[in-house]
C-alpha cells in the first residue's frame, strides 16, 4: 500500500479504509482498460459493461470525497491522482455519448473536466519531475477542449488552447521529448477547427456571438394538419469522413479523428443538449440505466478514414440492430473515385464511388493504384456496396467530387432510399475555401451561414442575422409545402417527411440546390446539387415562389447583384 508507514501504528479502520480504497482504484483502472476491447459497434454488447464501470467509477469518487483525510495521511494520495479519477469519469460520459449519441451526457462528461480546472488537480504535476504525469494533464486538455467544441463553448476553448500551448511549451522545454511535433499539431489543429467557420456574427460590442446549430424547439417546420406523411423514424447514422490531399475538395480540419464536415453533420443529427444535472441529485452521479426515457437523438457511428472492411461492419452491425419502421442515414464525405474505363452498360460497379482507406502508406498523396482497366476499384463504396441494405429504408447523403455516381441508384426492394448528393464541381473562387469544410454541408448544417459563405460575406451584425434566420424559418415553411403538396413527386420524400432530422435536411438541400441555380457564379450543371430520386424542379428548386425568397434574402443582405433573374434556360 503505497505511502503506509509502519502497519501496526495504524488504527484497524483506517488501514481498512486504504485497503478498501486501494481495491476499488485497481478495480477500476482493470474495468476502464477492459472498455478497449468491447466491440465499436452493436448497441447491446457493451452496455452491462459500462453499467459496471459507472457503478465502480461512482463508489470510488464518492468513497475518496468521504476518506479524504485518511487517505491523504495514510495513503499519501496526491491532488493529480484524484484528478485523474475525474478525468476517467468525465471519459466515461463522454464515450457514453458516443455510443448513445445522447447530448446530455455531454454536460456530465464537461461537468468533471470542468471541476479539475477550478480545483487545480494537475497544478502540482508541473513540479514533478515526471514527463508521463505531464502528458497526463496535456491528454486531460484535450479531451476538455473535444467536449467544449461539441457544447460550442467557443470562448473557453481559446482559453484552453491558450493554457495548453503554455503547457506544451514548459513540457517540451523541461523533457527532451520525441512527441513535441505531435503537440504541436494537436493545437494546429484545434485552432485551425475554432477557425472554420466562414462567418462570424458579432454582437453590439463587436463580441463575437455563438449560435447553436443543433436541433430546438420549434426549428423544425411543423406537420401540417391533415398531411400524409411517412411516420418512419431515423435511429441510425453513419458518418463517415475520408478526404485526401489529392482530391480538389480536401477537407484538412480536423481535430481528434474529426474532419470539420463530419463535426457539422453529427451536430445536424442532433437535439440541443439538456443538462442532466437538474435532473438528478448531484452532478455527475447519473447512472447508465438512468438515461432520458425516450431516445432523442439517432444513434450514430463516426468513422474517420474507415477501410473497406470496417465501413461494411458497420454499415451490417446497424442495419442488423434497425428497429421496424425506422431509417439508417449513410453520410459520406469523401474523395471521389472514378471508372478507369467507359462500357456501354453502366451498371453499378462502373461509375466508381467514394474513397475508403487502404491502410496503406500513401505515396505522394497517391492512395488509388494503377490496376488491369477491366478491374474495379476495391478501395472504393460504390453504389452497389449499398444495395445489400436497401431492403430497409436508406438515406444517403454524398458530399464528394464523384457524388453522381449514385444518382442511378435501382430500387430494387420497394423500400424507400432517397440520396441527396453535392456538386462535383465549385467556381475557382469557393474552393479555395475547401479546407474550412464543403459549401454542401455547411447549408445542411446551417443554410444561413452556407448563404453568406457562397455570397462572400464573412461577418454579421446579431441583428440581421436573427431577422434573416427568422426569414429562413418562413422559407422552410413554405419548402415544405412545397414537397408535401407536389402532386409528381417520389413518395419517398414523403416517407422520409414524417422524421424530424430528415425533414429539416431535405428542406435545406431544396434551398441549397434553388440558391446556388440562381448565383451567377455557378453556371455548370454539374456545380448543382442533385438527388436520386430527382426532384421535379418547377415544383421544388426552380419554383418561382421559392426564386422570389432567395432574391428577398439577398436584397435583405445586399447581395442582390450576385444573383440571376431566373434559372438556366437549358438545365
Amino acid at each position: 500500500m503505497t505511502g503506509l508507514g509502519a502497519e501496526d501504528d495504524i488504527p484497524l479502520g483506517e488501514r481498512k479504509t486504504v485497503t478498501d480504497f486501494c481495491y476499488l482504484l485497481d478495480k477500476s483502472k482493470q474495468l476502464f482498460n477492459g472498455l478497449r476491447d468491447l466491440p465499436q459497434y452493436g448497441h447491446k454488447q457493451w452496455q452491462s459493461y459500462f453499467g459496471r464501470t459507472f457503478d465502480v467509477y461512482t463508489k470510488l469518487w464518492k468513497f475518496q470525497q468521504q476518506h479524504r483525510q485518511v487517505l491523504d495521511n495514510r495513503y499519501g494520495l496526491k491532488r493529480w491522482q484524484i484528478g485523474e479519477v475525474a478525468s476517467k469519469i468525465g471519459q466515461l460520459y463522454y464515450h457514453y455519448y458516443l455510443r448513445t449519441s445522447e447530448t446530455s451526457y455531454l454536460n456530465e462528461a464537461f461537468s468533471f473536466y470542468s471541476a479539475i480546472r477550478q480545483r487545480s488537480y494537475y497544478y502540482q504535476v508541473s513540479k514533478e519531475e515526471r514527463p508521463e504525469l505531464v502528458v497526463k494533464k496535456l491528454r486531460y486538455y484535450a479531451r476538455y477542449i473535444v467536449v467544449c467544441l461539441l457544447l460550442n463553448k467557443m470562448d473557453l476553448v481559446k482559453v484552453l488552447v491558450k493554457e495548453l500551448s503554455e503547457e506544451i511549451e514548459d513540457y517540451t522545454q523541461r523533457f527532451n521529448t520525441e512527441d513535441q511535433l505531435e503537440w504541436n499539431l494537436v493545437l494546429q489543429e484545434v485552432a485551425a477547427f475554432v477557425e472554420a467557420d466562414p462567418v462570424i456574427v458579432l454582437n453590439d460590442d463587436n463580441a463575437v456571438v455563438i449560435t447553436s446549430n443543433r436541433l430546438q424547439e420549434g426549428g423544425v417546420p411543423p406537420l401540417e394538419q391533415g398531411m400524409v406523411v411517412g411516420q418512419l423514424t431515423l435511429a441510425d447514422a453513419l458518418i463517415i469522413g475520408n478526404c485526401t490531399s489529392q482530391d480538389n475538395m480536401e477537407v484538412k480540419v480536423k481535430f481528434s479523428e474529426l474532419t470539420i464536415d463530419m463535426f457539422r453533420m453529427l451536430q445536424a443529427l442532433e437535439r440541443e443538449p439538456v443538462n442532466l444535472a437538474t435532473q438528478t441529485s448531484k452532478p455527475g452521479t447519473l447512472e447508465p440505466n438512468e438515461k432520458p426515457a425516450k431516445r432523442e437523438n439517432p444513434h450514430k457511428y463516426l468513422l474517420y478514414k474507415p477501410t473497406f472492411s470496417q465501413l461494411y461492419t458497420f454499415l451490417s452491425a446497424s442495419f442488423k440492430e434497425l428497429p421496424a419502421n425506422s431509417v439508417l442515414l449513410v453520410y459520406l464525405s469523401a474523395s471521389g473515385v472514378f471508372p478507369t474505363a467507359r462500357n456501354d452498360y453502366e451498371g453499378p460497379y462502373d461509375v466508381g464511388g467514394v474513397l475508403t482507406n487502404t491502410n496503406r502508406d500513401v505515396v505522394n498523396g497517391e492512395t488509388i493504384q494503377k490496376r488491369n482497366q477491366a478491374q474495379k476499384e476495391m478501395h472504393c463504396l460504390h453504389p452497389g456496396d449499398l444495395y445489400p441494405f436497401t431492403r430497409k429504408p436508406l438515406f444517403v447523403i454524398v458530399d464528394s467530387s464523384n457524388s453522381t455516381a449514385y444518382k442511378n441508384f435501382t430500387n430494387l426492394f420497394g423500400q424507400p432510399i432517397v440520396c441527396l448528393l453535392s456538386p462535383t464541381v465549385y467556381p475557382k473562387s469557393m474552393q479555395d475555401q475547401s479546407q474550412r469544410g464543403s459549401l454542401f454541408t455547411l447549408f445542411l448544417y446551417n443554410p444561413l451561414m452556407g448563404f453568406l459563405s457562397v455570397c462572400g460575406l464573412s461577418s454579421m451584425r446579431q441583428g440581421l442575422w436573427e431577422k434573416a434566420q427568422e426569414f429562413l424559418r418562413k422559407v422552410f415553411r413554405d419548402i415544405g409545402q412545397l414537397i408535401t403538396r407536389s402532386r409528381v413527386i417520389d413518395q419517398a420524400f414523403l416517407q422520409f417527411y414524417g422524421d424530424e432530422f430528415l425533414r429539416l435536411l431535405m428542406i435545406r438541400f431544396v434551398f441549397c440546390s434553388a440558391t446556388l441555380r440562381l448565383h451567377k457564379l455557378f453556371r455548370e450543371s454539374r456545380s448543382f446539387p442533385e438527388s436520386y430520386p430527382q426532384l421535379p424542379k418547377p415544383d421544388t428548386v426552380e419554383n418561382t415562389a421559392l426564386q422570389k425568397h432567395v432574391h428577398q434574402l439577398a436584397a435583405m443582405l445586399d447581395v442582390q447583384n450576385l444573383f440571376c433573374d431566373g434559372t438556366l434556360d437549358n438545365y
